[in-house]
Formats: C-alpha cells, sequence, structure tokens
C-alpha cells in the first residue's frame, strides 16, 4: 500500500477507535490490559523468536552494545512487561476525575473534569518494551495510539503488538485503539510529523537525533523527551558509603537508559578528606572515566575533552571534575546539563534545599541513583518517556499526563449582568 494512503487509513480508524475510548468504562480498559499481560506471558516464546531476528538485524547494523542491551528481551524484562501492563490496570482511572470544583458569586458552579487528549503518535527507537508501555498507557488515558517502533525492533514490535490487540479484543474495545506502522519505511515517520487531521501529539523516545528531527519537522504538537545527560554532585557532607553505593548504581546498573550518570561532579573538600576512592570504584567496575586534571592524577583515567562533558555515553564511560561547592556544581549543571535528572549526595539539608531550588531539571534527587529516574519506579506503572520540556507534561509520562481537561459549568437559569 501507499504510505500516504496506509497512513491515512490509520489516521481515520485511530479517530474514529478514540471517540469510542474516551466513553470506555474503566472496567473494560482494565480487562484489555489484564488480557494483554496474559498474552504477552503466554506468547513470550514468540516474542523471544521475533527478538532474536531484531538482534540479529540490530547486529549487522553494527549497533553499540548500548544500544543492543536497548533492544535484548529476555524472560525477566519480558516478565516487566507484564508487570508494568497489570500495574497499570490496577491504577485508577484518570478520565472523569474532579480535579478542582468551586462555585461563583453568580451561582455557577464550575468543575474541571479530566479528558483524553484524543489520538498519540509514539515514536520510539530500539526499545521493544515501549510498544506494551506506550498501549498500556494510552488505553488507560482513554487515547488511541500510533506506534511506530524503530527499524531494529521491528519484529518484536510486532510481536507485542498482537498481544495488546488481543487484550482489546477481550474487552470488546476496538481494535484500532493501538495500532502499529507495518512497515520500516522512514516516510510514514514524515507521515505522521505532518498529521495535524488525525493526530493530537506526538511523543518521540529516543536519542538527540531522533527528538531533533521529530522537534524540526512536526507540525503536530510534541512532548520533548530530550538526552539524559544526568549528573550526580557529591558534596563535601556526603555520606562516603552512601556515595560509593550511589555512583555505581547510577553508572553502571543500566548504562543505555536515560537515567545513567554520565558526569560526576566532586566537591574538593569530599576529594581532599576521602581521596579518589569514588574514581577507583568506578575504574575497577570497568568504567573508562574522563577526568579534568585533579582526577587524573588516579591511574586509569582518561583526560577529559571539550565535548564529554555535556555528553550522553550510553556506555561505561564517565566524565568526571572536581568542583568548588555546590554553587559551581550548580553553575556546571545549567551549562552542561539536559534538564532530565540530577543527583546530589550529602547530608546537609541546606546544601540539598539550595540545590533543589536553584536547579529547574525534571527530575532532582537526593541521595539516590539517577536510575530511578523511570514512571514505574515513581509508581506510574509504566512511562511514555520522560519529557524536558516545561508545557502540559515533565518528568515521567504516565496516565495522568496524558490527559487534558474541560470544564462543566451549572447553572439554574443563571444570567450576565
Amino acid at each position: 500500500m501507499d504510505i500516504t494512503d496506509m497512513m491515512e487509513t490509520i489516521g481515520v480508524n485511530a479517530r474514529a477507535a478514540a471517540r469510542d475510548l474516551a466513553t470506555a468504562s474503566a472496567a473494560d480498559k482494565e480487562t484489555a490490559l489484564r488480557a494483554a499481560a496474559d498474552a504477552v506471558w503466554e506468547q513470550r516464546n514468540i516474542i523471544l523468536e521475533a527478538n532474536a531476528k531484531d538482534m540479529d538485524f540490530g547486529a549487522e547494523k553494527g549497533l553499540s552494545p548500548a544500544m543492543m542491551d536497548r533492544l535484548m528481551l529476555d524472560e525477566g524484562r519480558i516478565q516487566g512487561m507484564v508487570d508494568g501492563l497489570r500495574a497499570v490496570a490496577a491504577q485508577s482511572d484518570p478520565i472523569g476525575e474532579v480535579t478542582a470544583s468551586w462555585t461563583q458569586p453568580t451561582g455557577l458552579h464550575i468543575s474541571r473534569v479530566r479528558t483524553p487528549i484524543g489520538v498519540i503518535g509514539v515514536i520510539y527507537e530500539s526499545r521493544p518494551n515501549v510498544t506494551a508501555d506506550a498501549g498500556a498507557l494510552c488505553l488507560k488515558s482513554g487515547n488511541a495510539v500510533i506506534l511506530r517502533g524503530g527499524s531494529e525492533s521491528f519484529h518484536s514490535s510486532a510481536a507485542i503488538h498482537a498481544c495488546l490487540v488481543t487484550g482489546l479484543k477481550v474487552a470488546g474495545l476496538p481494535e484500532h485503539a493501538i495500532q502499529l506502522i507495518p512497515t520500516r519505511n522512514r516516510a510514514a515517520v514524515t507521515a505522521m510529523l505532518q498529521a495535524v487531521d488525525h493526530i493530537d501529539v506526538i511523543v518521540p523516545r529516543g536519542g538527540k537525533g531522533l527528538v531533533g528531527l521529530v522537534q524540526k519537522e512536526a507540525r503536530v504538537p510534541v512532548f520533548a523527551h530530550l538526552e539524559g545527560i544526568c549528573h550526580v554532585y557529591v558534596d563535601g557532607d556526603a555520606d562516603l558509603e552512601k556515595a560509593r553505593a550511589v555512583i555505581l548504581n547510577a553508572k553502571t546498573r543500566r548504562t543505555g537508559i536515560c537515567g545513567s550518570a554520565e558526569c560526576l561532579l566532586v566537591d574538593r573538600a569530599f576529594y581532599d578528606k576521602h581521596g579518589d576512592v569514588l574514581i577507583r570504584d568506578l575504574i575497577a567496575a570497568g568504567v573508562e572515566v574522563r577526568g579534568d586534571a585533579a582526577i587524573n592524577q588516579t591511574t586509569g583515567t582518561v583526560p577529559a575533552s571539550e565535548t564529554d562533558f555535556g555528553h550522553e555515553f550510553l556506555d561505561m564511560i564517565i566524565a568526571a571534575k572536581i568542583v568548588d561547592g555546590v554553587d559551581a556544581a550548580i553553575d556546571h549543571i545549567r551549562s552542561f546539563g539536559s534538564n532530565h535528572t540530577d543527583a546530589i549526595l550529602t547530608e546537609d539539608d541546606g546544601v540539598a534545599d539550595k540545590f533543589f531550588h536553584q536547579l529547574d531539571s525534571a527530575i532532582l534527587m537526593l541521595n539516590a541513583s539517577t536510575q530511578f529516574a523511570d514512571g514505574g519506579e515513581f509508581g506510574m506503572g509504566a512511562e511514555i518517556g520522560i519529557a524536558t520540556g516545561k508545557l502540559h507534561a515533565r518528568g515521567p509520562v504516565g496516565a495522568v499526563q496524558l490527559t487534558s481537561f474541560k470544564y462543566l459549568v451549572t447553572g439554574d437559569g443563571t444570567v450576565r449582568a
């Protein structure tokens, strides 16, 4: 089928499904998600076979180890998808929730009520589990969704999508509520970005190149999910053992996710007190530390280039620098951060408050790993991305963030003077 005709059909079907979903019951949506979770687990061998094809494709394309890690599924990750689907199913339905209510002196009673946005377009790279996360969150929030997975996750995404459709059928909901674009052709992405009649908002989930392309070419509004240039600042009053545990976790647990720490800032007072133990820990764990002159006094480090600060490595690499206190750390993060997630390690509440109040990242953390920058860890069941903009949605985008609202106004023959 011609790409233009195919995308027109998908868009029309999505808009029709969105109208039905807007009035779907909470029970039906929950039934669909639970049935989808059951189907994912029952079809796990089929999903793994599809993923093996994608892994071969990714290897042929020369994907980096971090991207291959994002692409890879195993039984544990499939169980994670199942758990996410069930967690979203168990959440309260946001649609129809009254978020504010008041009565005016005129006698008008006004309520602000959550409503679906309509049709969401999700464009993502590598991670096939986004298929389940995005489908679940859009369904829960009463939105139809058009999914465009990366070419490298083509087979995995299709297998997971089939399970979501099974859930819709079980619940008697429109099958077009969750659609996956069935082609690797990039013209489909361009068509999505221009589909103002059919798509209400685009959510890109991927690297800087993808997000930049979407922001440049989209005529549809965008929830931007930019780079995760996450910093960890170790204050002079940080607890040594907490710092050692958090930094290793923040960098090494999974290097290919957007919550992975990419830059370590160490207060000179901490360094003078404890030496280079944090740097040695990282090197011992297999991390390449690219440091400033002070950091490079440690054997095994590499001199940092001008481009290492403010870079998303998504690999076992971290930039590191000695700074003179929290003010210098804040200045550095303002200059090189991406407003995604930044953490401070300290036992000084006053310093922590300053860090929290003077930085404007979507997520700020105290004495915790940046790897917790995840909708599931925030209790949202799953996420469709981490929005780094400031309009509508910010931070982990869950079901609630995929809603709009309307005002319901009640009078009694009330007229305006």
